[in-house]
């Protein structure tokens, strides 16, 4: 019986995406963010850790993994595991996401949440109205938005939902 070994490296890494991806939604789950911050810093840190080492090196050796190379599951996967990626790492993989999306190979509405995550890092405006910060009391802030005149137009465009309607979901999981 003959084998395909291309496809075999592909789903590996595939599979592994998934389930670091798993790992991460659990580890963000397991504890409450609001009820004890230092609980879940020690639940999630580790997993973004070893999740940030590996994905540097996947990212060395196939660039942004695309749905080609990966699967629309595994490219979704990537993109929560560099969310939950230090700055760094966001900021190496936004040029390669922006490419990804532009060559069909990652959703628009993706690159749209870590264009603003890198924004807000280095204290530009978001474009997306995506990321909000928490507060001690558990309340959440939008960051600040660049032409907000504009924001449900921009979020429009990219296949994003309307802001109010994303701010109700944001505030009612706050």
């Amino acid at each position: 019986m003959m084998h395909d070994h291309t496809t075999e490296p592909r789903a590996r890494l595939r599979e592994e995406l998934l389930a670091r991806a798993r790992r991460d939604t659990e580890a963000r789950t397991a504890v409450p963010v609001g009820r004890d911050p230092e609980e879940w810093r020690r639940a999630v840190a580790p997993v973004d850790r070893d999740n940030t080492a590996w994905l540097r090196d996947v990212i060395g050796e196939h660039g942004w993994p695309g749905r080609s190379l990966v699967g629309e599951d595994g490219a979704h996967a990537a993109w929560l595991l560099v969310q939950h990626a230090p700055h760094d790492l966001q900021q190496r993989c936004l040029p390669l996401l922006r490419e990804a999306v532009a060559a069909g190979e990652a959703e628009a509405t993706e690159l749209a949440y870590l264009e603003d995550r890198v924004r807000c890092h280095e204290g530009m405006p978001q474009r997306y109205g995506t990321q909000y910060l928490r507060l001690p009391d558990g309340e959440v802030r939008l960051y600040e938005v660049e032409d907000p005149e504009g924001l449900d137009e921009r979020r429009a465009a990219v296949g994003l939902e309307p802001h109010s309607d994303y701010d109700t979901r944001i505030r009612a999981g706050a």
